[in-house]
């Protein structure tokens, strides 16, 4: 695991990329493992828990005042 992680090859090629998280520090994860020239992708964190629950809740169509209420009430 050690060889793996630090072959430059698989670092430059986007096998193996280095993802920064808020609480656990950088650490290493698997790229995308499909490559095209004319859509690159991004490896990112998952969103911390809660973190993105406001945009989940306006994408089903919840407006702030809903979402204010929800929050009041200890639902979310």
């Amino acid at each position: 695991m050690q060889e793996i992680a630090e072959d430059p090859w698989l670092r430059a090629s986007g096998t193996i990329v280095e993802v920064d998280h808020p609480t656990r520090g950088k650490y290493l994860s698997v790229g995308n493992p499909i490559k095209m020239s004319d859509s690159a992708t991004d490896v990112t964190r998952s969103p911390l828990l809660g973190e993105n629950t406001d945009e989940v809740l306006r994408e089903l169509g919840y407006d702030p005042d809903e979402i204010s209420l929800l929050r009041a009430e200890r639902a979310i």
